[in-house]
């Protein structure tokens, strides 16, 4: 499908850089972007993958604090796990979540940064062994505080909770046997694209905030240091990403060693400065900038590039599967799992997939048949991708395009939905260093503290990515009514836990994403039977993932057996192709979440449809599906079903979300 790696999942773990556990995001996850699609594992990214891996604070030093942090963490667990029976189990839960979310700040600023958290944006991750080590230590400790908890003792609303950050950190433990932190950088992230992007979404208002993006700039170059030295264990240990996936990778750091450094788009806050920023101050600052970019910036890319493109590309492995890596067998079981947050096993889901397929091929022969082409199937997606009234020439035009569609469903959604985000959204180009190796489109969170918008991001790299019968199906799933309505909602659950509103679970926000694309009937999308089709082909691409996913890490299917089930069935172009196949090697599991999650939506909807008759109202039961923020699977259906339960008992809707 076109979507990217969900760059979210690099946010998905609210332990994440607390606990460092290794469990999914598997290589360089972006920190919080939700290109819709990856990485939708929604499990703990381990200490390298969780936000954008590297250094810590102030000109390029280690804060002091993060060296006390797990001190800290641990002194507050081993005080929450004494006060047992003195402080009230509600009490010591609420004091578990504010100390795991502060520390996960601390050890994580980039995600304090993408949250609107003030005080962190000086500073990077800590990458050094030590600090990974010691946060490893820290996810027994953490699962003990809270199964120190007695859970009947809570109140409903705490006890989902509860549940939530146990099973968390459950299977942070599980996963921290994986050194997931040593696949640090791919194609689709790591300190090539992470660097620009924190640095493009830091707060620029004031001198203060400036003077921390120039402390991040000067930062970097032990963040880098920190990566490369994490790259070279991951060679001695047999443990890198497959060679052909990380092709393009030198390239994109090569894009970022620009002459003029106003050019980057790591000093574009400099370009321009705000009014509030006085005359004097900007010269100064943006000469520091220049100075430090170019003397220190530069030169640690070049030594990450140069490591890369002859030494860490030419030694990674040449298998594809993540079976192949040690322990690799159990780490994709457990990658499947938090993916689907199901216990469907790779058997399972290759089943479901190949079922999947064969269905939703009758309905494309039926669609092609209705439109009176007299061809092959094969003929008509040759002609689909080839006939110049399906393809723009400009990336004006295209993103002309994407907006005026945006425009049309915006007026629709309330037909959707009862509650709508406060949030609102744009479309723009996405960066081009990485256009090459990203999928056709993302989104990225917006941000109330840092007065950003949500973006629905469209690569124009390749425009014949982009026909233009697959575009209403993409805006659907990516911005309205699936990521942006989905994510933007979540982050403004004030009453909810901090680490809940930020929370991923890839078979939800994938699953609903997905769901969302089939809304487009409801609100007159669709009308062009081409459109008709691509949505179809989105929904073929996603049982395709199912037989892909599961065929190369579990199966082991080869990269080339893979490319042509693909072009078998689904009226992708080549490229399109190439970049997905690649994405699943690069995240395994990841591919599986869409069709799991939204499979399970439409049956929770059939089902409500079913028990509730003629009172059912689609937007009550959205505002029921998204009310209570992203959900395992199982918690989502028992809520659904306790929802229609109440409103058949009482003949109208539950007051709130179940």
């Amino acid at each position: 499908m076109p979507e990217p790696a969900s760059r979210r999942a690099a946010l998905t773990m609210v332990l994440l850089a607390v606990l460092g556990g290794g469990g999914a995001g598997i290589a360089g996850t972006a920190p919080v972007r939700i290109p819709a699609g990856t990485d939708g594992t929604g499990a703990a990214p381990g200490p390298a993958a969780s936000a954008t891996p590297g250094p810590a604070a102030s000109p390029g030093a280690v804060p002091a604090g993060n060296a006390a942090t797990a001190s800290d963490l641990g002194k507050s667990l081993d005080e929450l796990i004494a006060d047992k029976g003195r402080v009230s189990d509600g009490e010591r839960l609420r004091t578990l979540y504010d100390v795991v979310w502060r520390d996960t700040l601390r050890e994580a600023p980039e995600i304090a940064t993408e949250s609107g958290t003030p005080g962190y944006d000086d500073r990077w991750s800590d990458l050094s062994p030590a600090a990974i080590a010691r946060r490893r230590a820290l996810v027994p400790r953490v699962l003990a505080a809270v199964e120190s908890i007695d859970r009947s003792s809570l109140g409903e609303a705490q006890r989902t909770d509860y549940d939530l950050f146990r099973r968390r950190a459950r299977m942070d433990l599980e996963g921290s046997r994986f050194p997931e932190e040593l696949l640090a950088v791919d194609q689709l992230g790591g300190v090539q694209q992470d660097v620009p992007y924190v640095l493009a979404i830091m707060p620029a208002a004031s001198v203060a905030q400036y003077e921390n993006m120039l402390a991040r700039l000067r930062g970097a170059p032990r963040l880098l240091e920190q990566t490369i030295a994490l790259l070279e264990r991951g060679l001695a240990a047999g443990v890198t990403p497959p060679r052909i996936i990380l092709r393009d990778v030198p390239e994109q750091v090569t894009a970022l060693l620009v002459d003029d450094p106003l050019a980057s788009p790591m000093l574009a806050a400099f370009k321009a400065f705000p009014a509030t920023i006085p005359a004097a101050d900007q010269e100064r600052l943006r000469g520091q900038a220049k100075e430090v970019f170019s003397g220190q910036v530069v030169p640690a890319y070049r030594r990450l590039r140069d490591f890369l493109a002859t030494t860490y590309v030419p030694r990674a492995r040449e298998s594809i599967a993540i079976s192949a890596l040690p322990d690799g067998e159990a780490w994709y079981a457990l990658l499947v799992r938090q993916a689907t947050t199901t216990d469907l096993t790779p058997r399972q889901l290759h089943d479901l997939g190949l079922a999947e397929v064969s269905r939703i091929r009758k309905e494309m022969d039926e669609l092609i048949a209705r439109v009176g082409w007299k061809g092959s199937f094969a003929e008509f997606r040759r002609f689909l991708l080839s006939d110049p009234r399906f393809f723009f020439e400009r990336p004006e035009e295209l993103l002309a395009a994407y907006r005026d569609i945006c425009k049309r469903i915006d007026p629709q959604l309330v037909k959707l939905f009862g509650k709508l985000p406060r949030m609102p959204y744009g479309v723009q180009p996405m960066p081009t260093s990485a256009g090459k190796s990203q999928t056709v489109a993302y989104y990225d969170p917006g941000s109330f503290a840092n007065a950003l918008p949500g973006t629905y991001y469209v690569n124009t790299y390749d425009l014949k990515s982009h026909p233009k019968w697959a575009m209403e199906a993409l805006t659907l799933h990516e911005a309205v009514p699936g990521h942006h309505i989905q994510l933007s909602l979540a982050q403004e659950l004030e009453e909810q836990p901090a680490w809940r509103r930020f929370d991923n679970y890839g078979a939800f926000d994938e699953g609903w994403a997905f769901y969302a694309e089939s809304l487009g009937a409801e609100i007159g999308m669709y009308q062009d039977p081409y459109s008709k089709f691509g949505q179809l082909d989105n929904q073929m691409w996603r049982a395709i993932r199912l037989v892909v996913d599961t065929g190369i890490h579990w199966q082991g299917w080869s990269r080339q057996q893979a490319l042509d089930y693909c072009t078998r069935n689904a009226a992708k172009g080549e490229h399109i192709v190439t970049q997905e196949v690649d994405r699943y090697i690069a995240h395994p599991g990841g591919a599986l979440a869409y069709k799991v999650g939204e499979l399970k939506i439409r049956q929770l909807r059939a089902y409500a449809e079913k028990e509730l008759g003629e009172s059912f109202d689609l937007r009550a039961f959205h505002d029921q599906l998204l009310g209570r923020g992203a959900l395992p699977l199982d918690v989502l259906e028992a809520g659904v079903k306790d929802w229609v339960r109440l409103w058949s008992l009482r003949g109208n809707p539950p007051a709130g979300p179940r």
